[in-house]
């Protein structure tokens, strides 16, 4: 059974699953930020991968990639997989604008999160499933919301 980090679930909102990948939105409206965790445990790395996963993780990001791109219109979509602060594999999807508090930095630990109203969270969620409906193959009920 796959195990999420802590961290990942207290931080962001389930928003569906991929073949592979559990797609997360953080909990911070400044970005729209998602997160694509391999439901594989004990992973820390991508070419931990096996060759199948690495290339449907590859695939799965992409796709994430140009619905957010296009969905909010961005200036520039940041793709990183630090895992410095949490060592389970995951893919930061950050959509960037130039009007956006840090840019053009990073925007890690530059400003406390600032949480989701209900309502656009609910927006949000629903906006993203409803691009992805085709591609996710179940999608998130909010149980794991948190405020």
């Amino acid at each position: 059974m796959f195990e999420l980090d802590p961290v990942l679930e207290r931080d962001s909102v389930l928003v569906g699953c991929f073949s592979l990948c559990q797609l997360r939105l953080m909990n911070d409206a400044q970005f729209p930020w998602f997160i694509l965790i391999p439901q594989r445990n004990h992973i820390t790395e991508i070419y931990q991968l096996v060759e199948e996963d690495r290339q449907r993780l590859i695939a799965e990001s992409c796709l994430l990639s140009e619905i957010l791109h296009d969905a909010f219109s961005a200036t520039k979509l940041n793709v990183a997989a630090l895992g410095n602060q949490v060592p389970q594999l995951h893919l930061h999807h950050i959509v960037r604008y130039s009007t956006d508090l840090c840019w053009p930095g990073p925007m890690w630990g530059k400003f406390p999160a600032v949480a989701y109203t209900e309502e656009n969270l609910a927006k949000i969620l629903q906006k993203v499933q409803s691009l992805l409906s085709d591609d996710l193959v179940s999608l998130g009920d909010g149980a794991d919301l948190y405020y």
